[in-house]
């Protein structure tokens, strides 16, 4: 965790933290915190995103409230600073939950929403590549997958969860999606009841971690139904994410939130950067978690 990746998050906690106080939305909190994440650069979200293997940056994001379960979403779209934002877009604009690809880009363009410069390309060249080049290449894929296996890179997809004064509850997460991928790969964040959920009869979710491991189990629904069936957050959490790690080998991070207050961080990797503030003391910010 660098020094500038802990000070974004605490400006984040704090900002969604004020539009609280002053009585807006847990939708609204959570998406002005997630925005200031984007727009840092020091996480794999908006300014920050990783490209895929043909050198494009395809964003993933979503947010949900839990009054209505009014819920929005954007997959594979790209030239946008806050993909967070055109997510909240489609829930509030369109009569859908989810738009895709360049579709959805085509969609953030209309609304004029803050746009980001598309990441340079490599012209490609012509004729096969020579013998030492390939197994430099290789050479060099084999270390980057092994600097991620250690810890060395990490995978800062963004979230955030929120309770207002009327008692709503909202969770959001923005990505640029993991290590090495193939062009069109989609995630977990964009999908409703993998990513993210939030219903106020039991509470709100948002995950980070291998996407393709969340969403075979629908890891932030299943944790909100054992919150509606009386777990605890503690408890919910640590049970599913148990259930990821047993059944496929999984690793993920979740924050979660219930309408009366209660919350837990929890992760199977050995770190994730997250934090909570309430209004009193400072913010908290750790690596480390349950």
């Amino acid at each position: 965790m660098s020094a500038a990746q802990r000070a974004c998050l605490k400006d984040a906690l704090i900002a969604g933290y004020e539009l609280l106080r002053r009585g807006d939305s847990a939708l609204a909190a959570v998406e002005a915190s997630i925005r200031i994440l984007e727009a840092s650069g020091h996480f794999n979200a908006g300014q920050g995103s990783r490209v895929q293997l043909d050198g494009a940056r395809r964003m993933d994001a979503s947010l949900m409230e839990g009054l209505a379960l009014r819920a929005g979403a954007v997959a594979g779209i790209e030239e946008v600073r806050h993909p967070i934002t055109a997510a909240r877009q489609v829930m509030e604009q369109t009569a859908h939950v989810l738009l895709v690809g360049e579709p959805a880009t085509r969609f953030a363009r209309y609304l004029k929403l803050e746009r980001q410069a598309a990441p340079s390309r490599a012209k490609r060249q012509s004729g096969r590549t020579s013998p030492p080049a390939t197994a430099l290449a290789r050479t060099t894929l084999a270390l980057f997958r092994d600097m991620n296996r250690r810890g060395k890179l990490g995978r800062e997809t963004v979230g955030a969860v929120a309770l207002d004064m009327t008692g709503t509850v909202a969770a959001g997460a923005s990505t640029g999606g993991i290590d090495l991928m193939l062009p069109g790969r989609v995630g977990d964040t964009p999908l409703i009841g993998c990513g993210i959920y939030a219903d106020n009869q039991a509470g709100a979710v948002s995950m980070t971690g291998l996407g393709e491991s969340i969403i075979r189990i629908a890891v932030a629904k299943e944790i909100t139904d054992r919150l509606a069936a009386g777990c605890g957050p503690a408890a919910a959490a640590r049970q599913v994410l148990n259930r990821l790690v047993v059944r496929i080998q999984g690793a993920a991070g979740a924050l979660v939130l219930t309408p009366a207050g209660r919350f837990d961080i929890r992760h199977t990797t050995s770190r994730m950067l997250a934090g909570y503030w309430g209004g009193t003391g400072k913010p908290v910010v750790r690596d480390r978690f349950g």
